[in-house]
């Protein structure tokens, strides 16, 4: 299958995202957050893990029948029942995708799974004809893929899309790659499969990498990022879609990539998934923190109002962010207060600004952050002239 520069966009947001402590969703919660991760775009929708309990195995077929239009995913382990159980669970799907996995690393082979490489080969080949025996869309993860042997896994990956898997995923499970290096493991695997498969990536963040790691996947032949929005997921959470997609778009220059993703409902997506579960994304959160569009500081305010792209590398209003935020504290500067000043109604002269401004800052070497009324009040106390126009 060619390739080309497409990568394909597979949320798992109700799965993996789901397992992070805090984020379990009931199946109506999975309905409303799907409904909006449809309108974003995503091209694979992972809706449960259908052999975890009735809860998932209802959300896959609700998810399935609610949106046709979207590859709806359901994940199972190496073995019939998982397999059965998610193929019952799309049989009203339009477009279904069974993704079943298995280890692949010795740590896990000796620890987890006490199974020897043989075994666990021929497990995930029997796993993958089963599932083709039920839908035509099958996708293989080898977890813990970045600590297997390269030749052990090449085996593997070989092995699943000589029965049939279309996707071949090769997961970060535990966050240990670096970008160079889960680079040449990608680029090693798309060479093996050719044209056979398209290589997937589902990194987590356990080092702070999930993205970078992400994007050096892509950049090596890989064809399709899992990822969830706000980054949740197992431990530190996963790739952040947010900041994958908007890497890309910024990016086009060394990042020449195109997905089907409409970035204006990013932030909506965030703001919903944080409703729903019991925490939204820190302050600092790239492209959708409560801080990423916001600035204090004197020259950084000073350089917006003169052009924005001085300090703004992505418009607010590209991810559905509704404005860019001056927040006024004691770094700001004249050039922000006169802003706010004007918004909130005061023409000041020069000498009346200074004033204000002292004033200001003052009660902002006292405080986190100085509001609007705090700021009228200030303007009414020291110069009522101004209120008086205003009014006026």
């Amino acid at each position: 299958m060619s390739q080309g520069n497409r990568v394909y966009i597979f949320d798992t947001t109700l799965r993996d995202g789901e397992q992070s402590p805090g984020c379990s969703m009931t199946v109506a919660e999975k309905l409303r957050m799907a409904h909006k991760l449809a309108e974003l775009g995503v091209d694979i929708l992972e809706a449960g893990f259908p052999i975890a309990s009735d809860g998932d195995f209802e959300a896959v077929g609700e998810v399935a029948r609610e949106f046709p239009w979207i590859q709806v995913a359901a994940l199972a382990r190496a073995n019939t029942l998982d397999i059965e159980r998610a193929a019952k669970s799309l049989e009203k799907a339009k477009r279904p995708r069974i993704h079943t996995f298995i280890a692949t690393s010795d740590i896990h082979l000796k620890y987890k799974l006490k199974k020897s490489r043989q075994q666990v080969l021929e497990e995930a080949v029997s796993a993958v004809q089963l599932a083709r025996r039920h839908v035509e869309d099958v996708e293989f993860s080898a977890e813990d893929a970045t600590r297997t042997d390269w030749d052990y896994l090449e085996d593997v990956c070989r092995a699943v899309v000589e029965a049939g898997a279309r996707t071949v995923n090769l997961p970060d499970t535990v966050g240990f790659s670096v970008p160079a290096e889960y680079g040449e493991l990608i680029g090693r695997m798309v060479k093996a499969l050719g044209d056979k498969a398209i290589l997937s990536v589902h990194c987590h963040d356990d080092l702070g990498l999930a993205v970078a790691n992400s994007i050096a996947a892509v950049q090596a032949g890989a064809r399709q990022v899992e990822c969830t929005i706000n980054g949740i997921g197992e431990r530190a959470g996963n790739c952040s879609l947010e900041e994958f997609v908007m890497a890309t778009r910024v990016r086009q220059d060394r990042l020449p990539f195109t997905n089907g993703i409409h970035t204006e409902h990013l932030y909506a997506c965030s703001q919903l998934l944080s409703s729903i579960i019991t925490f939204g994304p820190q302050p600092n959160k790239a492209i959708v923190g409560e801080n990423a569009f916001a600035h204090e500081a004197g020259i950084h305010q000073d350089g917006y109002l003169k052009e924005r792209t001085t300090y703004e590398i992505i418009d607010p209003k590209s991810v559905g962010v509704p404005k860019t935020k001056l927040v006024l504290g004691k770094h700001s500067g004249r050039h922000a207060l006169k802003d706010r000043l004007q918004d909130l109604g005061f023409d000041l002269n020069k000498e009346e600004l200074d004033l204000i401004y002292q004033k200001f800052t003052e009660m902002a070497d006292r405080k986190k952050g100085v509001r609007n009324d705090e700021i009228a009040d200030l303007v009414r106390v020291h110069v009522p002239r101004a209120v008086t126009v205003a009014v006026k």
